[in-house]
């Protein structure tokens, strides 16, 4: 039991590991240390550090194997998730474009119901005002008259008629 007073990258070498490995674990063991021409010395005795070191290559190739598989599937998933995305803004752009004909269906509709309820009114303030016109006079000329409104409603009725069939 012979404690030593090694430095960093000594102590790395009796333990075939690398420096910073045996900084780290001088540390987590709460080895003392001191300084000394500016360099970091740890006082340990080595036949009670159990420290095995790991086999460096087959950790990492593992991992890296396995971590290139994740990335693998990851990038999969994104294709997948991207496909979907294009699908769903197709439909998006689709039903805006349907939502844009029915608004416009709906405005040309209303518009052509205001004005069939003006051509409406219009008509029936004209046969309010034949009905009128044909009980308070019985003259020819009124009769005339009468007959001439009465044409002209009909054609009127049979212009409103070929617009609305438009």
């Amino acid at each position: 039991m012979s404690v030593e007073t090694l430095t960093y990258a000594a102590l790395g070498a009796r333990l075939k590991i690398s420096g910073e490995a045996a900084r780290s674990l001088a540390y987590r063991l709460g080895l003392p240390r001191s300084l000394s021409d500016g360099k970091a010395l740890v006082s340990v005795d080595l036949a009670e550090i159990r420290h095995t070191p790991r086999p460096r290559g087959g950790r990492q190739a593992g991992n890296i194997a396995l971590l290139a598989a994740k990335i693998e599937a990851l990038k999969a998933e994104i294709a997948r998730l991207e496909a979907r995305a294009a699908d769903h803004r197709a439909d998006f752009e689709r039903e805006c474009e349907r939502a844009d004909r029915l608004t416009v269906e709906l405005l040309q509709a209303t518009a052509e119901t205001m004005a069939a309820k003006e051509a409406t009114a219009r008509l029936e303030g004209e046969v309010a005002a034949l009905r009128t016109g044909g009980r308070a006079g019985g003259s020819i000329d009124s009769h005339g008259q009468a007959t001439s409104r009465l044409g002209h409603l009909a054609a009127t009725i049979v212009e409103a008629d070929r617009k609305a069939c438009r």
